[in-house]
């Protein structure tokens, strides 16, 4: 009884299977999550099983979440992991497909753009930045556009903090290479 009650208080009432505490957890997680899966999976019709996914799976484990990270963090993991297997999965390598719903990816992704800043220059950088490999982008979505500090990064990765600034390195110099070769001026 005593280790339920050093869990924090949704965490207990998520421990003991409330269903209105898991639906609070979805309702504020699941925007966030889904976003992180299209980022990763660039595909919003897949990003939105994988989010379901990620929620099954967050149900069935809650049990074992052990309280030493925010339960954000620990969902981001899961979604993470499942994007991860989702992209090596059997069905994504062998079938080719186009998904009609493959360019809304542009209007989930999309964010206010400054004033004086060309929207097509921003178009161009996460298109650029789709054409990486996974676990380069996978470190410039969490840290640039879902602004997580090194911190919360090294749990969702299961990495040290120094390894993340050593990922986060090599994959902003990946992204310049990737600039240079399409022809576009790095800043």
């Amino acid at each position: 009884m005593e280790e339920k009650s050093m869990l924090s208080p949704p965490v207990t009432l998520l421990a003991q299977t409330d269903t209105y505490a898991f639906e609070e957890l979805m309702n504020t997680h699941m925007p966030d999550v889904y976003r992180l899966c299209c980022w990763l999976v660039k595909d919003p019709v897949a990003a939105e099983d994988l989010t379901q996914e990620v929620f099954l799976q967050a149900y069935k484990h809650i049990g074992s979440f052990r309280g030493e990270s925010q339960l954000g963090t620990w969902l981001y993991r899961i979604a993470v992991n499942e994007s991860k297997r989702y992209l090596r999965s059997w069905s994504f390598r062998k079938l080719l497909y186009f998904s009609p719903s493959h360019n809304a990816f542009e209007s989930v992704t999309a964010r206010h753009v400054p004033d004086g800043e060309d929207e097509s220059i921003l178009v161009q950088l996460e298109q650029l930045v789709h054409a990486l490999p996974f676990r380069h982008k996978q470190i410039i979505v969490l840290y640039y556009y879902e602004d997580l500090p090194a911190e919360c990064i090294a749990e969702i990765l299961n990495m040290k903090v120094g390894a993340v600034y050593t990922r986060l390195h090599r994959a902003r110099e990946a992204l310049k290479k990737k600039a240079v070769e399409v022809g576009k001026e790095w800043i």
